[in-house]
């Protein structure tokens, strides 16, 4: 069976276009939706921490994936026990890196949403894709 929420970056023929988040409000309600539905049917708990975390990790990487990456070109959540599962796939080749904390100074102003996804995340990584572009998967344990 498919995932409603799941995008990837080939279209085939068979496969309608799935609709994907253009703003972090957006897949953050996804994400949302997702976990509450999924968590009940499977009657795995998820403490509201949890989804916060969810939440913030797919803020972040949405977030960089526009700024950085050109444009969101897929997104997928899912849930099992060992926690939340979101991927951001978006155009760019370049891997994510932490800015030197002496160029995130209290008031410049960006910097720190890998160094968040990295902290919140139980598992990060980064796939090249065979289109272009790359895939960023967190998993953020559900406690």
């Amino acid at each position: 069976m498919r995932d409603k929420h799941r995008t990837t970056c080939r279209t085939t023929l068979w496969e309608p276009r799935r609709h994907l988040p253009c703003r972090p409000a957006e897949a953050r309600r996804t994400v949302e939706s997702v976990v509450a539905e999924r968590c009940r049917a499977r009657a795995i708990p998820c403490g509201a921490a949890a989804m916060e975390d969810a939440l913030l990790v797919t803020s972040e990487l949405t977030t960089n994936a526009i700024l950085h990456g050109g444009g969101i070109t897929g997104f997928d959540v899912d849930v099992d026990s060992g926690g939340v599962r979101v991927s951001v796939s978006d155009r760019s080749d370049d891997v994510p890196v932490a800015a030197p904390a002496a160029e995130r100074g209290p008031t410049r102003l960006g910097g720190r949403g890998w160094p968040i996804v990295c902290r919140l995340a139980r598992d990060v990584r980064v796939a090249q894709l065979p289109c272009g572009g790359k895939r960023i998967t967190a998993v953020v344990p559900l406690r």
